[in-house]
């Protein structure tokens, strides 16, 4: 299975965003262990790159490790010497998606509008991030002119509405502070992902 497929078998991103003082595993075995397998630290957090280095020689194929915030080829190429299997960016920029692509990892560029989301389609990105993600409405709209391009619905998701954004046409979704905090301890947010898994599958913790 590619890293694609498995990132959309997934669905769910989780994004490790702040400063989690080095202690990424505990917090990516708790997402893990709770049905979390896909995970992005934002290149903008303290040691990013070595919480990519770690989660990946750490946890191994059981879990994707990608690279958030990516905003320029040289980032690129530092997350994927750091190991990130995909790259994803707030923005549509031609030369972080060729970057990108020339390592051999997945794109995943930020857009909104119909033009925006187009044109990363049409530079190669094969999952365009839909950001922000203001209502699952949106999604449902702006996929009946472009059913042909996957989404990842990101910023604004949550437990509350996470399954409406995938009935609506989603075929993924980035989920942050909602989910996950350096303000949380590792158990909390490991309730949070088997919450968050539930509401994707239709069902409600007893």
């Amino acid at each position: 299975m590619t890293v694609l497929e498995r990132l959309l078998e997934a669905k769910i991103v989780a994004i490790f965003r702040g400063d989690y003082g080095g202690n990424w595993l505990a917090y990516a075995e708790a997402l893990r262990d709770n049905g979390v397998l896909v995970m992005e630290i934002t290149l903008n957090s303290p040691g990013a790159l070595a919480g990519i280095r770690q989660l990946m020689s750490t946890m191994g194929d059981s879990v994707l490790v990608g690279a958030g915030t990516v905003l320029t080829p040289d980032a690129v190429d530092a997350a994927a010497d750091a190991g990130a299997t995909f790259i994803v960016a707030p923005d549509t920029d031609e030369g972080v998606i060729a970057a990108t692509l020339n390592r051999g990892l997945v794109p995943i560029p930020g857009a909104y509008t119909a033009t925006e989301i187009k044109r990363a389609f049409n530079y190669g990105a094969p999952l365009v991030k839909l950001f922000p993600a203001t209502a699952p409405e949106y999604i449902k709209a702006i996929r009946a002119p472009l059913n042909h391009i996957p989404l990842m619905a990101t910023g604004g998701v949550d437990v509350s509405n996470a399954a409406d954004f995938l009935r609506a046409g989603a075929s993924a979704l980035g989920v942050g502070g909602s989910l996950l905090s350096p303000a949380l301890r590792p158990d909390q947010v490991g309730q949070r992902a088997a919450d968050l898994i539930d509401a994707i599958q239709g069902r409600q913790r007893a």
